[in-house]
Parts: structure tokens; sequence; C-alpha cells
């Protein structure tokens, strides 16, 4: 850590101008130690946070299950610091509550602000996680946080720093949402225009897959590389959950002439991951890019014909429906779930009328442009604000 601060400022450990407390979890088998009494936090309860406070949490212990173990009871203003599993989600708490084991927690002293502790914790965590020890998972002991130093200028300063990076990260986080509420935006669309798959409210015409493509080829099979080759190669990795591309992993393969038309993918194709988890088998998504890349032996290259969009089959089996019904035939193979192409296309499926496919399809297009500005800008955003912290905690600002 840069020891270079101001002059009114000065360094503290944790464990001298805060309160360190960890938390514990009651007995599972004994009904009465659950109940409606107090918040109880875990790890998991801090992943989605869409803000620095926590509210409230889905789980509750009861006076006699707080008696019971040797959790703490933390103010509001506390300081959340899961210290495993993972190492690092930071939250304030925003009324009384409670953690399992999970945490170390912070009670802020006199001359420390909640806000600004908020944000100190969240620049340390990485270089606090990298303190972890354990061999299964990594955690940091109530003594590692204790020992950690902060940049503690006066109460007042530790006010503004905390009002500049809660209004830097409003802004990064309201980005964040736009990108959410595009997602839900294509969902609401896909069931306002189509209706709902599992019931056809519509009463459109029940088809098959097979019935809307011209083909359904399998990718190469070649050991790709991380440095050497002509072509990115796509892989199961590179299909989104939620029906994107993501190109942040890619590796490398070349191609005899004869192999480039079979296993290049062209912008429009349609990408299906036939091998995965039982959870994530049937991935689907739309090739959009102009740049040629090669499909690996686990993805599927779907052509639609004249009949359908590859915009709307991708949305018909990322809906809920389509997940739906792709876990529930997917079969077991060595740990892993697998459909076939000849499954895929015998898949069956709603068929609307082409001109409303393709009037999804162009709206498809517009909110992922837009999209995919959000992301440019919220990119630009975390640099930013990283920027913009790492002067904070100099006191630069």
């Amino acid at each position: 850590m840069n020891r270079s601060l101001p002059s009114t400022w000065r360094y503290a450990k944790l464990g001298k101008c805060c309160t360190v407390v960890s938390g514990a979890t009651p007995r599972r088998n004994v009904p009465e130690y659950w109940g409606n009494d107090i918040p109880w936090v875990t790890p998991k309860d801090l992943s989605n946070l869409e803000g620095p406070i926590l509210k409230d949490a889905p789980e509750y212990i009861s006076k006699e299950g707080y008696r019971g173990c040797s959790t703490t009871i933390l103010p509001k203003g506390s300081i959340l610091f899961s210290s495993r599993a993972p190492i690092g989600l930071v939250s304030i708490a925003g009324r009384d509550m409670c953690t399992n084991q999970g945490f170390k927690n912070l009670i802020p002293g006199r001359d420390v602000h909640s806000g600004y502790l908020y944000h100190c914790m969240k620049w340390l965590a990485p270089k606090i996680a990298d303190m972890g020890n354990g061999a299964t998972f990594k955690e940091v002991s109530r003594e590692i946080v204790s020992r950690v130093e902060i940049p503690l200028p006066s109460l007042p300063e530790q006010k503004r720093i905390a009002a500049i990076l809660d209004k830097a990260d409003a802004i990064r986080r309201k980005r964040q949402q736009a990108i959410k509420l595009a997602d839900e935006f294509l969902r609401s669309v896909f069931l306002d225009m189509f209706g709902d798959p599992a019931s056809n409210p519509k009463g459109w015409p029940l088809g098959s897959i097979r019935e809307l493509i011209s083909e359904a080829k399998y990718g190469t099979s070649k050991k790709a590389s991380d440095a050497t080759g002509k072509y990115p190669v796509l892989r199961m990795n590179n299909i989104a959950y939620s029906g994107e591309m993501d190109f942040t992993d890619l590796k490398y393969i070349d191609l005899e002439k004869k192999e480039v038309n079979k296993y290049l993918v062209k912008k429009g194709d349609l990408l299906f991951n036939r091998t995965n988890s039982k959870e994530l088998v049937g991935k689907t998504a739309v090739f959009e890019s102009n740049i040629p890349m090669a499909i690996a032996g686990y993805l599927i290259r779907v052509r639609t014909n004249e009949r359908s969009t590859p915009q709307y089959i991708s949305a018909y089996l990322n809906s809920s429906h389509g997940k739906a019904t792709l876990i529930g035939m997917c079969k077991s193979i060595v740990g892993m779930a697998n459909i076939n192409a000849q499954e895929l296309q015998d898949i069956n499926i709603l068929i609307p009328p082409v001109t409303l496919q393709k009037q999804y399809s162009k709206i498809v297009w517009k909110v992922r442009e837009r999209k995919k500005r959000h992301f440019e800008a919220a990119a630009t955003g975390d640099i930013l604000f990283k920027s913009l912290t790492q002067r904070a905690f100099r006191g630069e600002l």
C-alpha cells in the first residue's frame, strides 16, 4: 500500500478503528432456533445486490437460535464482509442483523463513517482475498482482517469521499441495470408478439425445428491453441446462458481449404451447445459477427430456411418453456448431458408467420446494438470508477 498520504490523514488497523466480529449458524435440526425474529445473512445474500445496502435477509433465526450459537447482532450501518466462499463481498447492514460464520464483519468506531468504510473495503477486497488460507477453500481469519490498515482522514472528509463515490457508483450501477432491462425487454416483447410457448394463447400451428431449418452441422474436433491458428474457434463457453455470444475467451485453429465451408460460421447462423451439464446443455445464440470463426465439436451450426429466423428460434429455446424442454429431454452421458442434431431438429416449436418473426428479429437487432453501447459505456465507467477510487484513498479528490 502506498504510504504517502495527506498530512491530516493517518493509517489505522481495522482492529483498532472497528470491532471485527464473525457469525455462526444455529443448529438446523432444532426447529425452534429458526423463526422470524432476527435477520440472518449468508454470503450468497450479498452476491446479487443492486446497491450497497442490504435491507433485509431471506432467512431469520429466532431469539432462542441467537442465544444457541455464537453469532453477533450487528447494528445498522455495520459493514458485512464475506471472509470465505467467496472472500470480499461487501455490504452495509440496512438494519440490525446477524450473519453466519462466513463473515468477518466490521462495526465502525466513532471516527469511522460507514459509507467510507464500505468503499474502502470494496477497494481492499482483492488484496484481502490474497491473504486467505485453506486447502478446500480460502478463508481470511479475524486476526488477518484486524491487521489490515486503511487510510483514515477526518470524519467530514470521509463523508465527502463517500458521497462522491456513492454518486459515481450509482451511475455505474444504472448502466448495469440498463443492460439487465434490455434482456427483460426482449423477453417481454417475445411473449407479447408470440405468447407463452407453454400455453400457445395465440393458437400458432405446432411443428418441429426440422421444418424451419436447412441444415444442422457439427463443429470440428481439432485441438485448438491459445495463441496460434488462423481462425478463432467458438466453444461451449462462448455461448452465454442468456442467449448471447461471449468472445472474451477464444482459442484458435487452422483449417484446410476443404474444411472452411464445413466449420466456419457466418452472420445469422444459430449456434446450439449440444453437450454440457444438464442445466446448461442447449445454450443457444445467434452469431452476428462478420469475423470468420469456426465452431468446435460441442456446438451445432444451424441455418434457417425461408419459414423462420434464427432470432426467433433462439428466443424460443432460451425462453422458460424452451429451457424446461431441453432439460427434460437431455440424457446423461458420464456426468454430462447431450442433445444431438437429430434430437434438436425433432424439438416441437410454435410456427408463427415469418413476417412476424422478421419483425421480432429487427427489434432484437436494435436492442442488442443499444445493449452493446451500454456494455461499452459500462466498461469505460468501471475503469473510471476504479481510477476515482484509487485517487480517493490516496487523498487526491
